[in-house]
């Protein structure tokens, strides 16, 4: 149980290092652009990443010593559900205005690309050694 309570915490600590640091990049580029940096709900979609993709691991590591052949599909069914997320709470509130601009596409894909990424890793890490 220890164990598993530290994997969580570097998990979670680890992405949102990784978050900040990709959201700090985002505001300054849109900085950089003049484009203002708090619209678009750019800081809720780097909030809910961060939770859904800690939920999905979480789920991943309680799954990892009785389910370990299905923490693939569990992973892809993690990701397809933050794009249900998307379509349910932010692609209703993007459409509003009637097109969908580049930096509303970014503002919900930035935070969740990165996640994937870190998410990725950590699957890799888990399935091949005693993480």
């Amino acid at each position: 149980m220890k164990k598993m309570n530290k994997q969580i915490v570097d998990f979670c600590l680890k992405l949102g290092v990784a978050l900040s640091i990709v959201f700090g990049i985002h505001i300054a580029l849109l900085f950089f652009l003049k484009i203002y940096i708090f619209g678009n709900l750019m800081i809720p979609s780097y909030v809910v990443n961060y939770i859904l993709a800690a939920a999905i691991f979480i789920l991943l590591i309680k799954l990892k010593k009785k389910y370990s052949h299905l923490l693939g599909f569990v992973f892809m069914i993690g990701s397809f559900l933050k794009f249900v997320v998307f379509f349910i709470f932010f692609y209703p509130i993007f459409k509003l205005d009637g097109t969908i601009t580049i930096v509303e596409t970014t503002s919900f894909l930035t935070p969740y690309f990165s996640c994937l990424i870190v998410e990725t890793f950590y699957l890799i890490k888990l399935l091949n050694s005693n993480y």
